[in-house]
């Protein structure tokens, strides 16, 4: 079945699903034997799933059929580490580390507005982990891809870090952020040439750069990439070689299982979207921890519902939140594929004003007429199917059914009236946050919401233990709120923005004097505290945290008598 083909099923217990390769079916084996035999302490199932083969894979799996295994499928520590050690490459050793070309240790023209010598130090510092963090796909995987999970890419990939070894989809939209400030544009090119390259193959961004993650995309901001980069540095060939990868971006994200069409109390219709993976399955990456939390669901048809769920909330970049969850206390009642999300639906609408913009820059009028009107259509649709006047917010929307059998009827019960940041995604946005008394009545509301804690924006009110729930603040969801903010004309909005960067920066700049690291996530209750939760250890790097900060200092900068310790 062809991806167009499956495309159009879109049932959450009939859809999809992209069949996996016998490597991974083998190295989720050796995960699940790991397991049994080393034991849950500091277990990452990923690190097994990034093993590369030295022989070829018949031979491998003959070996390890023949080791001596106890009745619960475990085999002796010493047995295991042999094996592992004699026939797999570590995880890790598909990338090979790579100077980017364009790194100079102080760029000319670096953060302009840093004016107090402490701060552009530890930027300096921050700047220089982009050394760190670029890799180039080994030549191995070119030439037998088969042993490898890991993907051929045709240029260097800036890593987020820790135990995310290859390229992020999203993550790479504050990557590159942060590299237009640090003027390193032709690294920032050649993270786009990568995510163009996986549309070609695949017919959209994956996940990641693993053939674990060909089963699901992220949250779409190509296009978001491509715009940022064609405003430094003017590049019509960029333009001009994305335009169709971007046009089959939208095709993959507009149509089939995540196109839901609904109908407003008008009544008119609308049509938004939704994340859904092509996936039934536990995830390679974490088949021990899928299996766990699916223990106690009763019956095959159940269980690989729920896997769709999970696979879809991982493509939805926010793994895991009780935003998902129809009972937040209960792990197994993820509901991804049954929810419209504010924030895709706001990416969406970027992107066709992006490609609208991109296309009148290459004289294509009629595409960018084209998705100029789409860009209209949906920016009704998000007012009228997510905006909660009384609250002032847009709110995530329940449907009925994810079967997507005819269209939806708007129901106002069906808004999820929790507090999420992504609520206020919207103002990224400049059909919104060029609407002044809109933007009035946004603010108000979030300077009310509870969110905005002494060290920057919450992801929920709710303390879940998941990692997208409070008290975690991410990078991403500060910057896009901020900028936002900033953006939208008015002097209110801009002082609260500025107020948001002063808290986010001064816990960065704390943490990282306390541990020498940049942090996936923070504690935004507590100065210099990283963020906690989730199904993995917290990991340093880290991609998107660097490039905020660097982004937010180069817009606000930092005056030479503020203090930025806590």
């Amino acid at each position: 079945m062809s991806i167009t083909e499956s495309l159009s099923l879109c049932s959450s217990g009939t859809g999809p699903v992209i069949p996996t390769t016998p490597l991974l079916s083998f190295l989720e084996r050796v995960q699940e034997t790991a397991l049994n035999t080393f034991g849950e302490t500091n277990f990452d199932p990923k690190a097994y799933v990034d093993l590369s083969l030295k022989l070829d894979l018949s031979t491998t799996e003959e070996a390890f059929d023949e080791l001596p295994k106890s009745a619960n499928g475990s085999l002796s520590v010493e047995d295991l580490k042999g094996f592992i050690e004699k026939y797999f490459e570590g995880a890790g050793k598909d990338m090979v580390n790579c100077e980017p070309v364009d790194f100079v240790p102080e760029p000319e023209g670096f953060l302009p507005k840093v004016e107090n010598p402490e701060v552009r130090a530890w930027a300096l510092e921050v700047h220089a982990l982009w050394k760190n963090l670029s890799r180039k796909v080994s030549d191995q995987v070119q030439k037998r891809p088969e042993l490898h999970s890991m993907l051929p890419l045709p240029e260097p990939v800036m890593i987020p870090g820790s135990r995310f070894r290859e390229v992020y989809y999203w993550d790479s939209y504050w990557v590159i952020r942060g590299l237009l400030a640090s003027k390193m544009y032709e690294t920032a090119k050649g993270i786009v040439t990568n995510l163009i390259y996986f549309i070609e193959e695949y017919g959209y961004v994956l996940n990641g750069g693993r053939a674990y993650y060909t089963n699901r995309s992220q949250p779409p901001l190509l296009s978001a990439m491509i715009y940022d980069i064609y405003n430094k540095t003017g590049d019509m060939q960029l333009v001009r070689k994305s335009l169709p990868a971007l046009l089959k971006e939208y095709h993959f994200w507009s149509s089939g299982i995540h196109k839901v069409n609904i109908q407003d109390s008008q009544p008119c219709n609308h049509t938004l979207n939704r994340y859904y993976a092509m996936w039934n399955k536990p995830r390679p990456e974490a088949t021990t921890k899928d299996k766990k939390f699916s223990s106690n669901i009763p019956n095959i048809s159940e269980k690989q519902h729920f896997y769709r769920e999970l696979a879809s909330a991982a493509e939805s970049g926010w793994d895991f939140s009780s935003r998902w969850m129809r009972n937040p206390l209960d792990f197994t009642t993820l509901a991804t594929t049954s929810i419209l999300p504010v924030d895709l639906n706001t990416f969406i609408l970027k992107m066709e004003l992006d490609i609208a913009f991109l296309a009148k820059l290459t004289g294509d009028n009629s595409t960018a007429e084209s998705f100029l009107e789409a860009s209209q259509s949906r920016q009704k649709a998000i007012k009228s199917v997510f905006w909660n006047a009384e609250m002032g917010q847009w709110l995530d929307y329940w449907l009925n059914d994810s079967t997507c059998e005819g269209p939806q009827t708007w129901e106002a019960c069906n808004q999820n009236q929790s507090v999420f940041a992504s609520n206020f995604i919207p103002l990224w946005v400049e059909s919104f946050y060029s609407d002044t008394s809109l933007v009035e009545k946004v603010l108000k509301s979030f300077q009310g919401s509870g969110l905005l804690c002494a060290f920057g924006i919450a992801t929920s009110l709710m303390n879940s233990g998941e990692q997208w729930d409070f008290p975690n603040g991410w990078a991403p969801l500060q910057h896009m709120i901020v900028e936002g903010l900033a953006r939208s004309g008015s002097k209110e909005a801009r002082s609260v923005a500025e107020d948001i960067v002063v808290r986010w920066i001064r816990t960065n700049y704390v943490a990282y004097k306390r541990t020498g690291k940049m942090h996936e996530k923070y504690n935004v209750e507590k100065c210099g505290e990283r963020g906690g939760g989730g199904k993995y250890l917290p990991q340093t790097g880290f991609g998107w945290s660097n490039g905020v900060v660097l982004a937010f200092l180069e817009e606000f900068g930092w005056p030479q008598d503020q203090k930025i310790d806590c």
